[in-house]
């Protein structure tokens, strides 16, 4: 599809690889179309990665899509080249008086704190006071997402003993919504997190649809204004190595980290991932894009209010 991107971003070369179609500025400069405006708020550590990600679920869709990066001005990421923070991403200072069809807001290292202790949350709150007049359907993914449930609503996080880590069936509680649009009746999340919201929290507050949940993962999509904000606890977006690769970093180093449930083939880390969620992630973001963002869009954009 005609996924428009910066020039020279790394995530093309990668996706080209996969034999995802993709377009730098210089081509779509020449297509008559208005393409949907897309923001990405990268809180990830490994920019790139995270990049290539999301766009490779964006990718799926056959509209045009612009995407920005934002970065916070409050903050300066540690694992990736500065270079490339400068050429890619833009503050968010620089972006609040443009209008979005849709945005991202990311998962952040950041659960085990408090809100109020987290640098940047005088920044994120501005922002995320901002989505809502400036963006017509938002997702918020894991930290991003109890970040948003906590300032919007008020809606709690708890601590859990152990790292909620691996692959887990989610049941859809409303299989006619448009979100869920060809999917089956269950579907699988990753997930990979130190702290979870609850499920009685969700059902108390008539502002918030649950959507999906799980018995073992618990709460994994939370919906409200009718879909201008979607909550995702999980990680549809993750690669097949992602859960792979923390496990690794982590073992041997902390002691609430087990071996991710339901993600290596008969649970040996040799045989290495069984991929279970790539085709609903797609989905997701596929519906997400159609339904949620192109049908609920104003053509001009600066009529989102």
């Amino acid at each position: 599809m005609p996924l428009r991107l910066p020039d020279r971003l790394p995530a093309i070369d990668l996706l080209k690889e996969e034999n995802i179609f993709v377009m730098d500025d210089t081509r779509a400069h020449s297509q008559d179309i208005r393409p949907l405006k897309i923001a990405i708020l990268n809180l990830m550590p490994l920019k790139i990665t995270t990049e290539t990600d999301l766009i490779r679920l964006l990718s799926n869709t056959p509209l045009q899509l612009d995407i920005s990066f934002m970065k916070l001005k409050s903050h300066t990421p540690k694992n990736t080249p500065i270079e490339h923070m400068m050429m890619f991403y833009r503050d968010f200072t620089e972006m609040r008086h443009e209008k979005y069809d849709g945005m991202i807001v990311t998962g952040a290292p950041v659960e085990q704190l408090e809100f109020e202790d987290v640098s940047y949350w005088d920044e994120i709150q501005e922002i995320f006071s901002w989505a809502r007049t400036h963006v017509t359907s938002t997702l918020y993914i894991c930290w991003a997402a109890q970040a948003g449930l906590y300032y919007h609503y008020h809606i709690p996080k708890y601590s859990l003993p152990m790292k909620m880590f691996g692959i887990f069936p989610q049941q859809i509680l409303d299989p006619k919504l448009p979100i869920f649009r060809g999917f089956d009746d269950e579907f699988m999340m990753p997930h990979s997190r130190h702290t979870e919201i609850h499920r009685e929290d969700i059902l108390n507050n008539p502002e918030l649809t649950l959507l999906s949940e799980s018995e073992e993962s618990g709460v994994s999509i939370v919906m409200a204004r009718g879909g201008r904000e979607f909550f995702i606890t999980g990680h549809l977006e993750y690669s097949p190595n992602t859960l792979d690769n923390e496990y690794k970093r982590d073992r041997g180093i902390r002691d609430d980290v087990a071996l991710p449930k339901n993600y290596y083939r008969n649970d040996d880390p040799e045989q290495g991932p069984k991929v279970t969620w790539r085709s609903h992630a797609n989905l997701f973001y596929t519906n997400w894009v159609n339904y949620y963002v192109y049908q609920e869009t104003p053509y001009n954009i600066e009529d989102i209010r």
